[in-house]
């Protein structure tokens, strides 16, 4: 890497440093009645730039019925770096967040919050970048150390860096791997748990799991 490749990249962690300064970590909110769920996918993974999908759907909380759903295409430019994966996916979510007609009160975003090395993963950025309440939900931990929690659904561990919660594993469906929650912004982590159980059947949230699907459909169809 040269010296301007560092320069790039200590610029950009500078960013995610001041950016987790202003992650409110407590409920920031009256009540919650919808949650979306954003995802985002590419045409080819690898490849820098490349066509690339991302997705919003919400739904009502009480009935997990899908209200609204939102799918944007545009060309991503920025490459992927490991911990800096907001700078690649945040524009198209950004797009995506100012197209949509239906804002939901509560937005899920898979990757991570504040489990992050400087503390600013892309939900906690998109959430402070949009003042709206975020909650990050990921597949695989990025950062930290944490017990296996119960195989029972609801059964959860906290995810810990020098004795620190910044996140939590936690068990949606029995007998699955456990998701990762952290908080984005403007919510507590007990109130995110509460919400990704009360908003799964899967192991993955409905939320984020619509989203997903709807994404590889629109994908499949473009490209054959």
């Amino acid at each position: 890497m040269g010296r301007g490749e560092e320069g790039k990249i200590e610029e950009l962690k500078r960013i995610q440093i001041e950016c987790a300064k202003k992650v409110i970590k407590e409920d920031d909110f009256s009540s919650v009645e919808t949650v979306g769920g954003m995802d985002l996918t590419f045409e080819k993974i690898d490849e820098n730039p490349t066509k690339a999908w991302a997705s919003l759907v919400v739904v009502e909380l009480k009935s997990l019925r899908k209200v609204y759903d939102l799918v944007i295409e545009d060309v991503v430019t920025f490459p992927y770096i490991p911990t800096f994966l907001a700078f690649r996916e945040m524009p198209l979510l950004l797009k995506l967040y100012e197209k949509a007609k239906v804002k939901p009160d509560v937005y899920f975003i898979d990757g991570q919050g504040i489990a992050h090395p400087r503390g600013c993963g892309i939900a906690s950025h998109f959430g402070v970048e949009t003042g709206e309440v975020s909650v990050g939900v990921a597949k695989t931990k990025l950062f930290g150390y944490y017990k296996e929690p119960d195989q029972k659904r609801g059964s959860y561990s906290y995810l810990k860096y020098k004795d620190q919660i910044i996140g939590a594993a936690v068990r949606t469906k029995e007998g699955s791997a456990p998701i990762f929650v952290s908080t984005g912004h403007r919510i507590s982590l007990k109130t995110a748990i509460d919400l990704v159980l009360k908003t799964s059947k899967h192991r993955v949230p409905e939320p984020t799991r619509l989203a997903h699907n709807l994404l590889q459909s629109v994908r499949k169809r473009s490209l054959f």
